[in-house]
């Protein structure tokens, strides 16, 4: 809990930075406070403490998840440096990217369907200004529209399906859910089941899951390239738990009601996003297609047994997480690659960056022995232990899918010619690329070690 207040305590400074005269030193301080609040966070493993009337719980699953948000947003403050550094209202836009952690900390630690609410909507605001932060492009600002009124649309479902929940049980906290569920399974009101369904399409929306994904490909493609890298890593991370908390913990007797229609948006997440990424040419459109067929896999395992593939997800999310930052590192520094042409002869330009950018692209496709390849191979090993043998040849013929996309990117980069000179980069981006590339190598040799945080 402490570490939560770290990260407000440090939206707050980043609001009167400016006035303070505090500009200076203020990335230092937000990455000192952001490592702080992660030793904080890790004190508070196996104490599973609870808060405000037990509205928020850090058990080992938030501390987890959390403790990921925040290393994930340590990388990422160190790839965007120039997103803050290069435009006016610096102080302003790392405020907003603070208090979206903060909402994001809340949605993976909430025990009450009003703290859920209250996460969402903290991590969405801020995204809706972000998205269009970049005001001189009209890309931008259509991104921000969109995502406000699909965002506000989806919120309503949600809200929707939380007021029907409490109608029937009479309490928004989840153990009492919980137990008014075990207590009372033949007897729950129509309109229970119909709150559950309506929460579920409220959830999908924050995901990206098909068929609420539309928003997706044209906000990632709008936005800023860091901002996309933030909604593509650490926004997933905090809607993945925050759905895992809600239908596993929560919703988990009465599976019947949803997991056949979650099955059914499982397959559809595995085929679409990842047919439709191969006719892209925009980078991050592609990119943006890519994290919305992840997120097929990811509820692959959470269909094939809902309540022991906490550690599963948890290692998939981390190895895309950190191969997602690497992408878009590279991606970041070739800002006027508008296209996957545009990676032509990168290798030639600069070769650090075609290698972490081939590594990214090989891990994102499962190839062996990157982190990506056995966060899969441990999906698809879950749902055939578990009876799922159809949806996981679909999800293995998907991935051959995505096979061909990817490498595209890493065929243009080392046989082909770009017609631009070599480019630069700074010494701290090169540094935070090799990181990467480690992590992304690392994780995939010793993947035991995160699997056990949570299994």
């Amino acid at each position: 809990m402490n570490a939560l207040y770290v990260i407000c305590g440090l939206g707050f400074l980043s609001l009167v930075a400016e006035i303070a005269n505090l500009k200076k030193g203020l990335a230092i301080a937000i990455l000192l406070g952001i490592v702080a609040a992660i030793g904080l966070m890790v004190t508070d493993w196996n104490t599973g403490l609870h808060y405000y009337n037990d509205m928020l719980v850090f058990d080992n699953f938030s501390v987890a998840y959390s403790t990921l948000i925040l290393v994930i947003a340590i990388f990422w403050f160190w790839m965007s440096g120039d997103y803050f550094s290069r435009q006016s209202h610096e102080t302003d836009r790392s405020a907003l990217i603070l208090f979206a952690i903060s909402g994001a900390i809340i949605m993976v630690s909430f025990n009450n369907m009003a703290m859920l609410f209250l996460g969402i909507e903290i991590l969405s605001i801020s995204l809706y200004v972000l998205a269009g932060s970049n005001k001189e492009s009209l890309l931008s600002n259509e991104a921000s529209f969109k995502y406000f009124l699909m965002g506000s649309f989806a919120t309503g479902f949600l809200l929707m399906g939380i007021a029907l929940i409490y109608g029937a049980t009479g309490s928004f906290h989840l153990a009492t859910i919980t137990a008014f569920i075990s207590s009372n399974s033949s007897t729950l009101p129509g309109f229970f089941y119909a709150g559950v369904l309506l929460m579920l399409v409220g959830m999908a929306f924050k995901i990206s899951a098909v068929p609420f994904h539309f928003w997706a490909p044209d906000v990632y493609e709008g936005s800023p390239v860091t901002i996309t890298a933030f909604m593509s890593t650490i926004v997933k991370i905090a809607a993945i738990a925050a759905f895992y908390r809600i239908f596993s913990f929560c919703f988990g007797a009465v599976q019947s009601t949803w997991g056949i229609i979650l099955q059914i948006i499982t397959v559809l997440t595995l085929v679409v996003p990842n047919v439709t990424a191969v006719y892209q040419s925009n980078v991050k459109r592609m990119l943006a297609y890519s994290s919305v067929g992840h997120i097929g896999y990811i509820l692959l395992a959470f269909i094939a047994n809902s309540t022991t593939s906490t550690g599963t997800i948890f290692y998939y999310l981390t190895s895309y997480s950190i191969t997602s930052i690497a992408a878009f590192s590279v991606l970041h520094e070739v800002e006027n690659a508008k296209t996957t042409t545009g990676f032509d002869g990168l290798y030639k330009r600069n070769p650090l960056m075609a290698v972490v950018m081939t590594i990214a692209m090989l891990s994102l496709a499962g190839i062996p022995p990157l982190a990506g390849f056995f966060g899969k191979y441990m999906v698809f090993t879950q749902a055939l232990n578990n009876g799922y043998s159809g949806v996981v040849i679909i999800a293995v013929i998907t991935s051959l899918i995505g096979v061909f996309y990817y490498f595209r990117v890493i065929i243009g980069m080392f046989t082909k010619t770009g017609e631009e000179g070599p480019i630069s980069i700074s010494s701290s981006s090169s540094i935070l690329m090799v990181l990467l590339l480690a992590l992304i190598l690392l994780i995939g040799v010793f993947p035991d070690r995160l699997i056990s945080l949570l299994n």
